[in-house]
Order: C-alpha cells, then sequence, then structure tokens
C-alpha cells in the first residue's frame, strides 16, 4: 500500500487523494470538538472545553474555501457561541439523524459526497458517514465508529482531532504551511 508522510504519521495516498477534494467538512460536537464530557454546574448550567488548536484549524480551512458545518444532537447556547466566534455559518442542533441534515447542505452548497469530509465520535454520527467520502473517527471514538472510518485521528476529542483532520485537508490542498492567523 502506497502512503504519505504528515505530520501525524504516514497516511493511505488513497486517503490523501480523497482529502484533496474536500470542499465541505461536518463535525460532530461533543467527543469531537470536546471530550466529550458535559459539565454542570450547581445552578444547573453546562460547561465545555473547546480546544483553541481546532479553532485555528477551522478557520484555516475556511481561508482556502472549504466550507465548515457542525451537526450535533444536543442544543447548547456555547455551542452556537463558539462556532460564531470560529465564523461556522451551517450549525445544525438537536439533530437525531444527521444524514438528512448533512445532504440538504450538500444540496444547498452544490457539493457532492466525494468532496465532503465527516468527523465524528459515536454511532450517532453514522448518518454523515453515509452520505461522506471521507469518514473520520476520532482516536478516543467509539469502536463501533472507527471500524467504519477511513482515518481515525491520532489526537483525541477535545484536544485537538479536528485540527489534525483540517492539518490534513490543507496539506492535501498544498495549503498547510500558507496559512497564518491567530488562535481562537
Amino acid at each position: 500500500m502506497s502512503t504519505v508522510d504528515t505530520p501525524y504519521g504516514p497516511i493511505a495516498k488513497e486517503l490523501f487523494m480523497q482529502l484533496k477534494q474536500i470542499k465541505l467538512l461536518a463535525c460532530d460536537v461533543d467527543g469531537v470538538f470536546s471530550d466529550g464530557r458535559i459539565y454542570m454546574g450547581q445552578d444547573g448550567e453546562e460547561l465545555k472545553a473547546f480546544h483553541t488548536r481546532d479553532g485555528y484549524g477551522i478557520k484555516a480551512l475556511q481561508k482556502i474555501g472549504v466550507q465548515v458545518a457542525v451537526i450535533t444532537g444536543r442544543k447548547s447556547n456555547m455551542v452556537a457561541r463558539r462556532m460564531t466566534a470560529l465564523g461556522v455559518q451551517h450549525v445544525y442542533q438537536g439533530c437525531e439523524n444527521k444524514q438528512p441534515a448533512l445532504q440538504a447542505l450538500q444540496e444547498k452548497l452544490s457539493i457532492a459526497v466525494s468532496e465532503t469530509a465527516a468527523i465524528g465520535d459515536d454511532m450517532p454520527d453514522l448518518g454523515m458517514f453515509q452520505v461522506s467520502q471521507c469518514n473520520v473517527c476520532v482516536q478516543d471514538g467509539h469502536p463501533s465508529l472507527a471500524m467504519r472510518a477511513h482515518y481515525q485521528t491520532r489526537t483525541r476529542g477535545g484536544f485537538g482531532a479536528v485540527r489534525e483532520l483540517c492539518d490534513l485537508i490543507l496539506l492535501a490542498h498544498g495549503q498547510l504551511e500558507t496559512i497564518h492567523g491567530a488562535s481562537i
């Protein structure tokens, strides 16, 4: 099997060629942008931690024209605020079945399945995988989803897994070293 060297280690050349075609990245939130834990305060407030490296990766993808979407089963004001801060325009919350949301977005943006990547951590993300050419599971994702992924990150969810995928897409597009900006 032929491979391509990346900062994250060698990946299959076939995967690298798929990443070169990506125009849309669809992401889950809990377990992907966050570590999957939800912190509950005494007064009922919820807290999550987001990694700035992931934010940098998302902004870098947008700079090269890759659309980014968040499709999540939960509803959270903090997710809306975080994605607004990152400039993510396509945010779908409360989606129990993620496949129709991603299909509708692909149609709206005229982006084919072959131009779509999805990253998730658990079985609710399988719907995105069904309409995505490049399926990615975070390093600590559920084994059943990992078996269906084309790539499993070397980085855990909430600790830069999104950035890893963004870097691989940027590398495939020949843009990894050309994008600069602030981490957010």
